[in-house]
């Protein structure tokens, strides 16, 4: 293609004789890997016992996949449950023969609905701890996972954004996207709009971690990832094309800009209320 615009057209993956080891693919394990290490560390710095960590990794990784693939479903392709049943539940596709296809579809609403619920098993029934305390520190490890799950987006060349200026210094061609949105134009690219936002996030958060006492403050931090994360996610929107079919949409709004209006609302609420949680040095770091 001769053009004057940058052009991002990768390959899918790498090849591995007859697998293809995708970049999206790569991107997850990368986001739970360093998630692992990061909330390995918080731990310590909490002197809590490690043998919580592993619980809190698997319910954080059936949370995160199910939920995602549930929430791009309901909210996005409702039409699977009746066109490819199985392709909701397993990374395959059962239309025109058996296709293992990964889980291509994943929505952050539904990961976030999900990992509350996981998050409130694992508080009551397994550390015993205030769930605010979890989410706190998951938080932040979500903030960074966020920036990685977009950089599988931006591999994909999926999630792009609307057509731009060509001056634009952010004009970008997408030709893997041209049989979905039509003739190749420059578009803005969104997911790295995104990601830059979350890993933002993530230092800011880290740093109140680390340099404050607002740990102490039981969510506090969860409070203000919320609505850091979701006012990211509702102005970056402005940029995106429509995942799908809108079928929530109310004054301009797109379906995920109203999905992340509760969340934000839900954030100010809990920085409200988190000084009513507030805990010591030695309850922080029960059970031992």
């Amino acid at each position: 293609m001769e053009t004057p615009f940058k052009i991002w057209d990768p390959t899918s993956g790498i090849e591995l004789g007859p697998i293809t080891l995708h970049f999206y693919s790569l991107m997850f394990i990368f986001a739970f890997g360093l998630g692992y290490v990061l909330m390995t560390k918080m731990f310590n710095t909490d002197n809590v016992n490690l043998k919580y960590l592993e619980p809190l990794f698997t319910w954080t990784l059936i949370g995160t996949i199910l939920g995602a693939r549930m929430g791009h479903v309901i909210f996005y392709q409702p039409e699977l449950f009746k066109e490819d049943f199985w392709s909701v539940f397993l990374p395959i596709s059962t239309k025109n023969g058996l296709k293992f296809t990964g889980f291509s579809g994943l929505a952050s609403h539904g990961a976030t609905i999900a990992l509350i619920f996981t998050t409130l098993y694992y508080s009551f029934k397994i550390i015993k701890k205030n769930p605010f305390w979890v989410y706190d520190r998951l938080g932040i490890v979500v903030a960074i996972g966020g920036a990685f799950v977009r950089m599988g987006n931006f591999f994909n060349s999926e999630i792009v954004g609307k057509p731009v200026d060509p001056n634009s210094p952010f004009a970008l061609l997408f030709p893997q996207q041209s049989s979905e949105y039509g003739i190749t134009v420059p578009r803005y690219p969104t997911q790295l709009f995104e990601a830059i936002g979350y890993v933002l996030l993530f230092v800011l958060l880290w740093v109140l971690y680390k340099k404050t006492d607002k740990k102490y403050q039981q969510g506090w931090l969860f409070g203000l990832f919320f609505i850091i994360l979701w006012a990211i996610r509702f102005f970056v929107e402005f940029l995106k094309e429509p995942q799908g079919d809108e079928f929530i949409s109310f004054a301009g709004l797109n379906t995920g800009q109203i999905l992340s209006i509760p969340f934000m609302i839900a954030g100010f609420i809990i920085m409200i209320y988190s000084k009513k949680f507030k805990i010591t040095e030695a309850e922080n770091a029960k059970p031992e």
